[in-house]
């Protein structure tokens, strides 16, 4: 069912490591040219452009692209009991994780008359994307929207396809979710238009562009968002999911197949990773996953991307080692079940969230854990954070200095423009102290 890669003996250099490590098949840059296209079409024909892609991508075309309040209203109204009890609870979480994230201005005091300050700014207005799909995520509205509210966006614009089953309205619950957290401009659009939709503006839907689009999608939304990147700040480009458990063998093999298989659920293309130095463990755990992976709603979706390349179970001679590989594959999702988590955590330093024990499964993560579940992907962990309040933030420094203060580094100021042959840079020191 699931590939065996045994690194048993082996001391992989870095190079070596990223070759060995289990990847999806995905190139952006084979959907760059579609994704241009429709760009280019939205920029050319505005709302008739989103309309046509809606009916060729959507199969239906949008009731309204700008969604109207009244639908939002009825959304939150409707929404079920208990699914809107659990998003009130995921807001609250999440805000409150969230909120942590805002850096504090400071002063720095260099001298008499001489200050640094360092302050954030949060952008003006930014487009959350919800991809539809194979799946209806109001959780990814919470994820997207709380952050950019922490930060102080005062402007925020959704994008959400339409749905053929609402008659071509943006899914109930999305919208739901939406008004929930007091979101008043939803557009009823997807795919690599809508990036560029939010990116470039849509005058005849009233539609401004946006300073930055964050939200996961398919590879045409994660091309349109490298096309558009210059134009407007980006998150990442999201690829499929994926998740990476460090286990030994006190570890619950029942609990791992079952993380394992909840990620497999996504897409085909989700990778799910086992690195162990238990070969028992791994075999109690490739007996369990037979039993989840075909008794699950979503089996042949699962059994597809269990048996795909980039899933594996991995092989090592200690946790040491395991936390070397993690390290290397960088991955969006790492669970740490081992007896002594601490110790393997050390050696960690590239995950987009780190879930540690037997009781803090991705499930948790995806919807209440407090955390933020849009995470870097394809190893970007290993140079990139997930999304957060500081996504929406630049930080800015105010410099601060009197005559005096200036007076004291006039003549370094003097020596370093010289040097660079830069001479009106210490002329305009010098007009202001003159002999």
């Amino acid at each position: 069912m699931i590939q065996t890669i045994d690194l048993r003996g082996l001391t992989p250099s870095r190079a070596e490591f990223l070759d060995l490590v289990p990847r999806a098949v995905t190139d952006v840059s084979v959907a760059q040219g579609a994704a241009e296209a429709l760009i280019d079409d939205v920029r050319e024909r505005g709302a008739a452009a989103l309309r046509a892609q809606a009916v060729r991508f959507d199969g239906a075309e949008a009731a309204s692209i700008r969604v109207p309040q009244s639908d939002i209203d009825d959304a939150v109204a409707t929404l079920d009991a208990d699914v809107r009890a659990a998003l009130e609870e995921a807001i609250d979480r999440v805000r409150s994780a969230t909120a942590a994230q805002i850096p504090p201005a400071q002063s720095t005091v260099l001298g008499d008359g001489a200050v640094v300050e360092q302050r954030w700014q949060p952008v003006d207005r930014v487009g959350l994307y919800v991809p539809g799909g194979k799946a209806v995520y109001p959780s990814s509205v919470v994820m997207n929207v709380v952050p950019a509210q922490a930060a102080g966006v005062e402007s925020i614009a959704l994008a959400s396809p339409p749905q053929v089953e609402f008659g071509g309205r943006v899914h109930p619950t999305i919208l739901g979710a939406a008004g929930l957290l007091g979101i008043t401009e939803v557009y009823a659009m997807g795919g690599a238009g809508a990036i560029g939709a939010l990116a470039y503006g849509v005058s005849d839907i009233g539609l401004e562009p946006v300073q930055i689009i964050t939200g996961p999608g398919n590879v045409y939304v994660a091309a349109a968002k490298r096309l558009v990147r210059g134009r407007t700040g980006i998150d990442s480009e999201a690829g499929p999911t994926e998740i990476l458990i460090i286990a030994d063998e006190t570890a619950n093999a029942r609990y791992v197949a079952a993380d394992l298989v909840s990620q497999a659920e996504h897409d085909e293309l989700a990778a799910a990773v086992l690195v162990t130095n238990s070969p028992a463990f791994a075999d109690e755990v490739r007996l369990e996953l037979e039993g989840c992976a075909n008794s699950t709603l979503h089996s042949e979706r699962v059994l597809v991307a269990l048996r795909g390349q980039q899933s594996a179970i991995v092989l090592v001679d200690d946790l040491a080692a395991a936390a070397r590989f993690s390290d290397a594959y960088g991955p969006e999702h790492l669970e740490i079940q081992v007896a002594d988590s601490d110790a393997v955590l050390a050696g960690i330093h590239s995950a987009g969230a780190i879930f540690i024990g037997a009781y803090a499964p991705v499930s948790l993560g995806d919807y209440l854990a407090g955390s933020n579940h849009v995470l870097p992907t394809g190893g970007q962990s290993r140079f990139s954070s997930g999304l957060g309040a500081y996504t929406f933030l630049k930080p800015q420094q105010v410099i601060r200095y009197d005559r005096d203060a200036l007076e004291a580094v006039s003549q370094n100021i003097h020596a370093l423009a010289t040097s660079e042959n830069l001479p009106a840079h210490a002329e305009a020191v010098a007009a202001r102290f003159p002999r």
